[in-house]
């Protein structure tokens, strides 16, 4: 059984280092979310990632009872969101001829590397009104490392919305900005999301407050990630350019903007 690294040993771990053992964790990660999919057992499955073990079954017995719940609450759909029964959010002209499709996790690391790469590059390729991004956003690392903070983001995030898809954007780039480390449930807190949310002008209204505070929005945030569950997709971060999957990292670091953009030009054919 692998040993967490101390903390003198953590330090002199190298970022290019780091991004790998996120890789590998993620990678396992989408292998236990398909054999969760398919099994309608709760079967406990320990694996070790960095020392740290991570419990996969149909979830924790809480997670069972807050997601039960969820969905057996009101479905209220935020405003402006798209797609079949409202689970994607569209980012950029809904006509724009090219599409940018984007599957995360909030609580997922190795999106927060992508998003810190090349997030700011994303939202620039829809400023010429040739691509729109879709988010399919996911919350299956609620099950396989415990807690509820990929829900409770995702639903936050559905109160976002609400106010508007450039608040939503901007409180997604918030909550990458300040992810947690995975092994912990920093997202699950409602009032550290609702702290966060702050950082965002003219977010925090009194409305947003109480559907957050409300859940009113978990039994979306259930939908959508039902919706990514179902999607085909194994493993987050994904981006696909008009269905071709773009290459997210070079080696073993993530794709420079300028390789990104390069990427997705290539698929849209604007080059």
């Amino acid at each position: 059984m692998a040993q967490k690294p101390t903390k003198r040993e953590a330090k002199r771990i190298s970022a290019r280092e780091r991004i790998q053992e996120a890789q590998r964790r993620e990678q396992q990660a989408a292998k236990r979310r398909q054999r969760i999919v398919v099994t309608v057992t709760s079967v406990a499955v320990l694996a070790l990632a960095g020392g740290v073990a991570l419990a996969v079954n149909s979830a924790s017995n809480k997670d069972d009872k807050a997601s039960a719940a969820a969905s057996s609450a009101p479905l209220v759909v935020p405003a402006n969101a798209t797609g079949p029964d409202g689970t994607v959010i569209t980012y950029g002209k809904a006509d724009a001829p090219h599409t940018m499709e984007v599957y995360e996790d909030f609580r997922c690391p190795v999106c927060m590397h992508f998003e810190k790469a090349n997030g700011e590059t994303v939202k620039k390729l829809t400023e010429d009104g040739q691509i729109k991004v879709e988010f399919h956003l996911a919350a299956f690392l609620d099950k396989n490392l415990g807690g509820k903070g990929s829900h409770t983001a995702l639903a936050a995030a559905g109160a976002a919305l609400n106010e508007g898809v450039d608040k939503f954007k901007a409180f997604h780039d918030v909550l990458y900005a300040n992810q947690p480390d995975e092994r912990e449930d920093g997202f699950g807190d409602v009032n550290h999301i609702l702290d966060l949310a702050g950082q965002v002008p003219g977010l925090k209204t009194d409305a947003f407050v109480k559907a957050v505070t409300d859940r009113t929005y978990a039994p979306w945030a259930a939908k959508v990630a039902d919706a990514f569950n179902n999607s085909q997709v194994t493993g987050t971060p994904t981006v696909k350019v008009d269905g071709k999957t773009i290459n997210l990292f070079a080696g073993n670091v993530p794709a420079t903007p300028d390789q990104f953009t390069a990427q997705v030009k290539q698929a849209a054919g604007l080059q």
